[in-house]
């Protein structure tokens, strides 16, 4: 790595990115979640450069999925990188993908576990990743194509705690000119040129397409979708926040919801609230379907029975939504 790297504007776009969300990490500091491609890699030298200059503790946390032929030499080259850098600690950690829910969303459970595990051992506060502009679309792409609701096609937050993505408004092409201009040479994941997943589908076929069919500009109206989504989205989340605490009553081994008081509300608030008591008083998040499968209990009530959700029995009784334990 040269000693004096340029500072190009896209050095400078990543640089000032970093610089932003340091106000959000707090004492104990930051691990950069670190895959050695170019994302994350030029995050890790933006986090290293403002972090030094910040006073703030940076460390790096690597994670081999053991997916790939060459995985811990990938890790390891990632982690040599980050330690040239002047991160410290750098911690590299091999996890288990058992495949359960599809390799990609079984990597995401073990990756995150990775990330928790990290933070735990190092006093970290936070998490950096590096998903950017380019990842926020094609997420909001693959909500839309899958009619996956308005969660889906909000995305990836700029922070959820504990990790924040300082990227999230940055370009790909951002990403590859940072670590071109400061000497950094990124591991390209063989997995991203094959179509073998839907989001890499999206990436090399779909989106190209539509950037032809329309014009370009289709990922930065992608991700401005996903912010204006969010921001309707949490103005919803606060309402049904305001009202669950009015409306949430005991019931024998769980909680209830009086059933007038709910159909009250928007259908978008009676779901919210549903959600929020089953999170609240059994720590599980429904899915849109099992959602709208108990608020057919309060919109399209016909004497039917109750619904089974993991560990949760949903019945309406006596004017009342009754959540209890199955």
């Amino acid at each position: 790595m040269p000693d004096r790297p340029r500072l190009t504007p896209a050095v400078a776009l990543t640089r000032t990115a970093v610089r932003e969300v340091l106000p959000r990490i707090g004492e104990g500091g930051a691990l950069v979640g670190l895959s050695g491609g170019p994302d994350s890699l030029a995050l890790a030298a933006a986090a290293a450069f403002e972090a030094g200059r910040a006073g703030v503790r940076m460390g790096v946390i690597v994670v081999d999925h053991g997916m790939q032929p060459g995985s811990a030499q990938v890790a390891e080259r990632a982690a040599a990188a980050a330690t040239a850098l002047g991160l410290a600690p750098v911690l590299v950690s091999r996890v288990v993908v058992d495949g359960e829910g599809g390799p990609e969303a079984s990597a995401r459970v073990a990756r995150y576990g990775a990330f928790e595990a990290a933070m735990g051992e190092t006093g970290a506060a936070r998490v950096l990743l590096g998903h950017t502009l380019d990842d926020q679309a094609e997420t909001v792409l693959l909500g839309l194509a899958r009619g996956s609701g308005p969660d889906a096609i909000a995305g990836m937050r700029r922070e959820t705690f504990p990790y924040l993505r300082p990227f999230l408004g940055l370009r790909r092409a951002t990403t590859l000119d940072a670590c071109a201009a400061q000497g950094l040479e990124p591991w390209h994941d063989p997995m991203n040129g094959l179509d073998l997943h839907p989001r890499v589908r999206i990436r090399t076929s779909a989106l190209p397409v539509l950037e032809k069919a329309i014009g370009p500009g289709v990922a930065e109206a992608l991700a401005r979708t996903a912010s204006q989504v969010q921001e309707d989205a949490a103005a919803l989340d606060a309402l049904a926040a305001e009202l669950a605490p009015d409306l949430a009553e005991l019931a024998e081994g769980g909680i209830a919801l009086p059933v007038a008081a709910l159909a009250a509300n928007p259908r978008a608030i009676v779901h919210r609230l549903i959600r929020l008591a089953v999170e609240d008083e059994f720590g599980t998040t429904l899915s849109r379907s099992q959602t709208l499968a108990v608020a057919r209990l309060v919109f399209d009530w016909h004497g039917q029975g109750g619904v089974d959700l993991p560990g949760i029995r949903v019945v309406r009784a006596g004017g009342r939504l009754e959540f209890t334990g199955a």
